[in-house]
C-alpha cells in the first residue's frame, strides 16, 4: 500500500464498517427500508438457488437504486431538519423534492420486484 494512503487515513475496513453503521441506521429508524430489504434478499436467494442471474441482477439494482434514494432522503431530511428547526416553505420543498426521488425509486423497484418474483413463483412451483 503506498504511503499515500497511510498518510490519509485511508482504511478499506474502517470504512466498510461506517457504511454498515450507516445501513444499519436506516434500517433501524425506517420499517419501510428493513422490510424492502427483506423482501430482496428473499427474491435474491431465489435466483442464487435457481441460477437466474438476469433475474438477480435486475433485482440486485433495482434494490440498490432504492436503497441508495431511501439513504439519501433520511440524510437530507436529518440535515434539514438539523439546520432549521422551526417551519420553513424552502425546507418543506427540499423534503418533498427528496420524497419525489424515493417514490420513483420505490416504484421502479417494486415494478420489478412484482415482475421478477411472478417469473420466480413459476419456478417454485414446478
Amino acid at each position: 500500500m503506498s504511503s499515500k494512503f497511510r498518510k490519509s487515513g485511508y482504511h478499506p475496513i474502517r470504512k466498510l464498517k461506517v457504511i454498515l453503521s450507516g445501513l444499519q441506521i436506516a434500517v433501524a429508524a425506517e420499517f419501510s427500508v428493513a422490510y424492502k430489504l427483506v423482501l430482496s434478499v428473499s427474491a435474491l436467494v431465489i435466483c442464487l438457488i435457481f441460477q437466474k442471474w438476469v433475474d438477480l441482477t435486475l433485482i440486485f439494482f433495482a434494490t440498490g437504486l432504492m436503497l441508495v434514494a431511501e439513504l439519501f432522503n433520511s440524510a437530507i431530511e436529518a440535515l434539514c431538519d438539523f439546520l432549521e428547526e422551526r417551519q420553513d416553505e424552502r425546507i418543506g420543498a427540499i423534503k418533498d423534492i427528496s420524497a419525489a426521488a424515493v417514490g420513483i425509486s420505490i416504484l421502479v423497484w417494486a415494478v420489478t420486484l412484482i415482475l421478477e418474483s411472478s417469473h420466480l413463483w413459476s419456478l417454485l412451483n414446478r
